[in-house]
């Protein structure tokens, strides 16, 4: 069984664990576990001693005394055999270790959005397209792994070939039994399986050798496929809230162009008033004569004039932008 969980790169047989770059540091809790998992099963071996029983229709030199069973079969007494109870061990670490990113991405997330939403600056954005990137690796990371289970639990026949231990187990009673048919000169007309001692012990080899049985798997694998959707539906989450966040920004930005865009308009009007005031002035300001010239007071009387058209320029032009609705109330 090659496993290639994200930092998790093994072999694994029914008896032993090639495992790559173990001295990583995501890869250390694993390596920790698994070193648990074997004194466990090491110390279990060294403390019980199962036999095993030859058929009784099966006349051999050996029939009747017992034999030890393999250590392989060391399974049938445990919940899971071993390779799924080391592929149990890096599903586990591999999901811890998504469940802390992504509570580290959400503890991260929320306040530099909310500081985002308060003050649009170029540091929050730079801090929001960090915390974007960070997103979107571990959705990647998530759903790869989810995909993969997701995979194996739609194919009965892919999980069926994981069980390594029941393969092994099979092979030794195939060869064990060809072995004691041939020493006697027996042909066999169809495979026996050879049961322990006791009739429970022949109950789990039974239901453990079936070969389509892969209940156990399938309940390791649905396990973990539930709290891999539940970690994805959180970095959803989060990257929803991250799309409200950048449509409020957005929002924001646009009222701030608005508003400019008004002030510009104003800013226009008021120049072309100033403008034709400076016109006006630009006429009485030429070298001709003229009668008006010399009347008293005519100075302070002109610019009154003029500075009110300009005045009522501004404030007709300004009122028409308003009744076509160019500027806000």
């Amino acid at each position: 069984m090659v496993v290639n969980l994200e930092f998790i790169r093994a072999i694994i047989t029914a008896e032993e664990v090639l495992l790559l770059d173990p001295l990583r540091q995501e890869v250390l809790p694993f390596v920790e576990q698994l070193r648990q998992l074997l004194l466990h099963k090491s110390s279990s071996n060294h403390g019980s001693n199962q036999l095993i029983a030859q058929d009784h229709g099966m006349q051999s030199p050996t029939a009747g005394k017992w034999l030890p069973v393999p250590d392989a079969a060391d399974g049938l007494q445990a919940e899971l055999p071993f390779e799924f109870q080391v592929l149990e061990i890096a599903l586990e670490v591999v999901c811890t270790y998504l469940d802390s990113s992504v509570a580290e991405l959400e503890r991260d997330a929320y306040p530099v959005l909310d500081e985002l939403a308060r003050n649009v600056s170029t540091k929050n954005l730079e801090r929001v397209r960090s915390l974007k990137s960070n997103l979107t690796r571990l959705l990647a990371q998530v759903q790869r792994v989810r995909d993969e289970i997701e995979h194996l639990l739609d194919d009965d026949e892919d999980m069926a070939q994981l069980y390594l231990t029941r393969k092994w187990i099979q092979n030794q009673q195939s060869e064990a039994l060809m072995g004691a048919m041939a020493s006697n000169g027996i042909v066999p007309t169809a495979p026996h399986l050879r049961r322990l001692s006791s009739a429970r012990s022949g109950s789990l080899v039974s239901n453990y050798l079936n070969d389509n049985d892969v209940e156990d798997l399938e309940m390791l694998l649905e396990a973990y496929f539930m709290q891999l959707d539940g970690t994805r539906n959180k970095i959803l989450s989060v990257r929803e809230y991250i799309d409200d966040t950048e449509d409020y920004v957005n929002i924001q930005l646009d009222n701030q162009r608005n508003e400019l865009i008004q002030l510009q308009l104003t800013l226009t009007i008021a120049s072309f008033a100033i403008a034709v005031e400076t016109m006006m002035a630009g006429w009485f300001g030429m070298n001709i004569p003229c009668s008006l010239y010399n009347i008293h007071g005519i100075f302070e009387l002109t610019v009154g004039i003029m500075t009110a058209v300009c005045v009522s320029l501004f404030v007709l032009v300004l009122g028409y932008a308003r009744w076509k609705k160019l500027l806000g109330s």
